[in-house]
């Protein structure tokens, strides 16, 4: 009604003009109101339009940190939501020494006897189960861990693996095993480490360098068994022999006694 009482205070100050009709003040007042709401309309969008720029601006900014924070390593204990994804092999390389050498998981029976990959592969059942390649110092070793959960363990050999057997050979005993020492560890898990010297030749002309080996026992009725080898010769040999296995006892014992190679309870 403002838009109407301004007219007709318009249209009694031009008086000796032509009479404006009360039709035709109503008629300008609905023309002012309409330009006003037009005016209004006009204003609220381009705040609106504004206000969307600010957040996609915001929004840009945060999508470079998270890119930031996805490609930059973060720090032991912080939050790992936006970390990224890492292989099989990154996850055993963290859990190594840094001059541990170039990792490369591999197929050991597609190198030696050319078997198919899709052939060669055998069940994998632990979170880091596999055959991994070590190049260093111009040589090449192999660590192959597998988890085998009871189920395996008795189709395997007949019976769950058992704590109490001791692997390590009695004093006096002609064996290949070496440096032999077991280990009950506080949780009742048993584990094993020896040294191996490999001497004898496979069926299909494979020498194994030495090695060092190992098996937890868990109690129930799982186990982990690993192989920290030098290397082997043979028409699939990768190259020569390392000096030592790459990955050292005490470095198995921490391997094989982490939660990280051991599947997640259901």
């Amino acid at each position: 009604m403002n838009d109407v009482h301004e007219l007709l205070g318009r249209a009694a100050d031009d008086a000796g003009t032509p009479a404006l009709s009360t039709g035709t003040v109503y008629a300008r007042a609905a023309r002012i109101r309409r330009r006003r709401r037009a005016l209004v309309s006009a204003a609220a969008l381009t705040a609106v339009a504004a206000g969307a720029l600010t957040v996609a601006r915001a929004g840009d900014r945060g999508d470079t940190a998270h890119s930031s924070v996805a490609t930059t390593p973060r720090p032991s204990g912080s939050p790992t939501s936006s970390a990224p994804t890492l292989t099989k092999t990154e996850r055993l390389a963290a859990l190594l020494p840094p001059d541990a050498g170039q990792i490369e998981e591999v197929l050991l029976l597609a190198l030696i006897k050319g078997i198919p990959p899709e052939q060669a592969q055998g069940p994998l059942l632990g979170p880091l189960d596999g055959q991994y390649a070590f190049r260093k110092d111009g040589g090449v070793g192999y660590l192959v861990l597998t988890y085998e959960d009871r189920e395996a363990v008795t189709e395997k050999e007949g019976r769950p693996a058992d704590p109490d057997v001791d692997l390590c050979p009695e004093p006096g005993q002609e064996t290949n095993r070496t440096g032999c020492v077991r280990e009950v560890l506080p949780d009742g898990r048993v584990l094993t480490l020896w040294n191996s010297a490999m001497p004898f030749r496979g069926g299909d002309d494979v020498r194994w360098g030495p090695e060092l080996t190992g098996q937890l026992v868990q109690r129930d009725g799982s186990q982990l068994l690993v192989r920290s080898s030098t290397g082997f010769e043979s028409t699939g040999t990768q190259g020569p022999l390392l000096d030592e296995p790459p990955v050292s006892r005490e470095r198995l014992k921490a391997l094989l006694t982490g939660p990280e190679v051991l599947p997640e309870k259901p």
